[in-house]
């Protein structure tokens, strides 16, 4: 008897430690949030990667019942941010609000000190938009062919604006200038106003420029709009051609916002977070928000949004040493 009494002891005291194990796994998530909820974002205020994840995180935030604080951490491609969310503890509490960039800085940086692809999960994406291929009204060009012309007759002589090295307008033009088979100078800026200044002053002749900030330019007239870099035709600019259209194949570019935590984090919270940012997103308010920033809804569960990450990791890397980028 005194055996027997043991051995069930025993079997309750395991049974004990393996509910206590199951509930350490699921508490983090039942309770989480309990404090306020820091979001990296590695460019500046103001950009289209600043702009999408706030106006999104101030409804998320009512929903989790808790404060989203964004800070703007810019540099080095972006990787400093992201370095930050890399290093800190995957609880939920730290993210990253980043944009398809995201995908280019591991051929463009150099010893960057994490694995992009490996160190972060996947949480959400927020969208997804075009950028516009505009030029001044001055240059008297109406079609991608027209430009494409005129870099041709004098190989070497255009040059274009981007807001940075390796940002989506840098990807959008070198796709769209390889495709074409044409020489153009890449003069980077510290962000889209500062290259929007020059296309304006006609220091530089042509910009990949976002479309969230292309479009009031163009309806007033300011650009001219000749090619979107999405497969299909930007909702917003339904008379614009896209590129693939104009018939420069494999030159369209989409760029996508999207949001990840600390690899090791829990999948019940990452679970957590979709959820609420992918209900705010379908709500009518918020649809309604994102289409007048042109952002279409881009539906991917984590696990596919992960593998888009790897996929175009690889597809960059190919891209920047065909263009002869050098990491910095």
């Amino acid at each position: 008897m005194q055996r027997v009494g043991l051995t069930i002891a025993v079997c309750l005291a395991a049974l004990v430690s393996v509910n206590v194990a199951a509930s350490a796994q699921t508490l983090p998530a039942q309770i989480w949030p309990t404090k306020p909820i820091k979001v990296f974002i590695p460019f500046s205020a103001g950009s289209a990667t600043d702009i999408i994840p706030r106006a999104v995180f101030e409804r998320v935030s009512a929903e989790l019942g808790q404060p989203i604080v964004i800070e703007n951490r810019g540099g080095a491609g972006g990787t400093i941010a992201v370095g930050a969310v890399v290093k800190a503890e995957p609880d939920g509490y730290t993210i990253l609000a980043n944009s398809s960039a995201h995908t280019v800085a591991p051929s463009i940086i150099d010893n960057i000190p994490y694995d992009t692809a490996k160190d972060l999960a996947a949480v959400v994406a927020l969208g997804k938009n075009a950028n516009i291929l505009v030029v001044s009204p001055a240059k008297g060009w109406r079609t991608a062919a027209d430009l494409v012309a005129a870099a041709k007759a004098r190989p070497g002589a255009l040059n274009y604006a981007s807001a940075g090295v390796g940002t989506a307008t840098h990807v959008s033009a070198e796709r769209f200038r390889q495709s074409a088979g044409f020489q153009a100078t890449h003069v980077p800026y510290r962000g889209g106003p500062e290259a929007l200044a020059d296309l304006f002053g006609g220091r530089v002749d042509f910009y990949y420029c976002p479309i969230s900030t292309a479009l009031p330019l163009i309806r007033d007239g300011r650009l001219i709009a000749l090619a979107t870099s999405t497969p299909q035709r930007a909702s917003a600019l339904p008379d614009v051609p896209t590129s693939l259209e104009a018939g420069y194949a494999n030159s369209d570019y989409t760029v996508w916002y999207g949001v990840f935590m600390p690899a090791k984090t829990p999948h019940a919270i990452i679970d957590r977070f979709h959820t609420a940012t992918t209900q705010v997103i379908q709500t009518p308010a918020m649809r309604q928000k994102l289409a007048e920033l042109a952002v279409d809804p881009m539906p991917l569960k984590p696990a596919e949004l992960d593998a888009l990450v790897e996929t175009e990791i690889k597809a960059n890397e190919k891209l920047i040493k065909a263009a002869g980028i050098r990491p910095n």
